[in-house]
């Protein structure tokens, strides 16, 4: 199906643009959206008669966008979940949470405009891009620990897993020698 660009799709086009899509893609997505026009005739000359007034709409848009990714961006939020030993979490950390989090935090953002591919699992500091706009982005930091403690050492860079590896691995290796000098074995 051929449609006329009404905005900014990402891989797909500019505002005026006449492209041709797949028809479930138009019908389903970008229509109901206001995103785009089916390319007829008269859809083109209505077009062109608003052509002004929509990049005016779209200029104004994108200058608020970015004044709020220049405030957003490079801001940091924290997340407590549980995790297990080694830093996995027992659940994970979606758009959804992202979203209500940056919410929470004073800026207006839908799970749609977190650019999240797989849901972060681990504990750690996360750099996660919010589309504020389709030309605008802005790049947060989620901290995600287990407690407020955790979440305040990890801002400052220290590791909260390392601690717990090292001696884990130490207290294998005593049992591994204390196993081998029961058996008669010689320790390594």
């Amino acid at each position: 199906m051929e449609i006329i660009l009404l905005e900014r799709v990402a891989k797909l086009g500019q505002m005026g643009e006449v492209v041709r899509v797949k028809d479930g893609y138009a019908r389903n997505y970008l229509l109901p959206r206001g995103k785009a026009l089916r390319a007829t005739g008269a859809n083109k000359e209505r077009f062109e008669t608003q052509r002004a007034q929509l990049e005016a709409r779209n200029l104004e848009a994108r200058s608020e966008a970015q004044k709020v990714g220049e405030k957003l961006d490079g801001q940091s939020f924290t997340i407590i979940r549980s995790a297990g030993e080694m830093g996995q979490l027992y659940g994970s950390v979606a758009a959804r949470d992202l979203a209500e989090v940056l919410t929470a935090g004073g800026f207006s953002v839908a799970k749609q405009q977190i650019a999240l591919h797989t849901p972060i699992k681990a504990i750690g500091l996360h750099k996660v891009t919010v589309e504020l706009h389709p030309e605008v982005e802005a790049v947060v930091t989620i901290n995600v620990a287990r407690s407020p403690e955790e979440a305040e050492r990890q801002a400052r860079g220290e590791s909260v897993l390392q601690g717990r590896e090292e001696t884990n691995l130490e207290d294998l290796g005593l049992e591994v020698g204390a196993a081998l000098a029961e058996a008669g074995g010689e320790e390594l």
